[in-house]
């Protein structure tokens, strides 16, 4: 039993190292997939004012499940196109890596959204202020730059660098709200939300973009 679960491991490690190239190559796409919509949903939320933290939770759930599936199509098909499989050891060590920071978003997003909802099932006039929005949005950034980072390990180093950016600036971003004075400006979970999720990614992936013709070393 040992020696197979060894064997198995080797064989995903020599795996993920022959395939770094194609990984990089598949990530460009995606990141520019996941910053566009990031990017375009920001906005979109604001212009609509999903400022309540019913609202706001609700709408970026479903942004994040439209941006899920949307990424998922564009791996299968990059993999159907490199004639590659899909559900490989490689794929199942990297899904585990992210699962349980995701996990942890979706559930504490989940019981956040009741929350805000109230007793009644239906939007409270007043549950929740900007503030409270805005040190959601962070909890997210964190876990999810935790996620990329662990999915580091299996792809091209650079992504733990592009998680670690991720951690970093929610860091930076929930001392800057505890130490501001005033109120949290209505809409700024929009906007964190756009810097990290939207332009980031955009910018992650246009560096992918025009970089791995001549560098296909991670």
């Amino acid at each position: 039993m040992e020696n197979n679960w060894a064997a198995e491991n080797l064989q995903t490690i020599r795996t993920l190292m022959e395939r770094s190239a194609i990984y990089r190559r598949a990530l460009a796409p995606v990141m520019i997939f996941v910053g566009t919509m990031g990017t375009a949903a920001a906005f979109a939320g604001a212009l609509l004012k999903m400022d309540s933290p019913f609202r706001f939770i609700g709408f970026w759930i479903c942004v994040a499940a439209v941006t899920a599936v949307g990424a998922f199509l564009l791996v299968r098909r990059q993999a159907l196109t490199d004639g590659e499989p899909f559900w490989s050891p490689p794929t199942r060590r990297i899904l585990q890596a992210v699962l349980p920071a995701f996990t942890a978003g979706l559930l504490s997003s989940v019981v956040f959204l009741v929350l805000a909802a109230g007793p009644s099932g239906s939007e409270p006039p007043d549950n929740g202020s900007s503030a409270d929005i805005a040190v959601l949005t962070v909890g997210w950034i964190f876990l999810y730059g935790c996620a990329i980072h662990a999915a580091g390990f299996f792809v091209p180093r650079g992504l733990r660098w592009f998680g670690w950016l991720l951690i970093i600036g929610a860091n930076l971003a929930l001392a800057i709200l505890l130490f501001r004075e005033g109120p949290v400006p209505t809409g700024v979970g929009h906007w964190l939300m756009g810097a990290f999720f939207g332009l980031s990614h955009l910018a992650y992936g246009i560096y992918l973009y025009f970089t791995e013709p001549r560098n296909n070393e991670a």
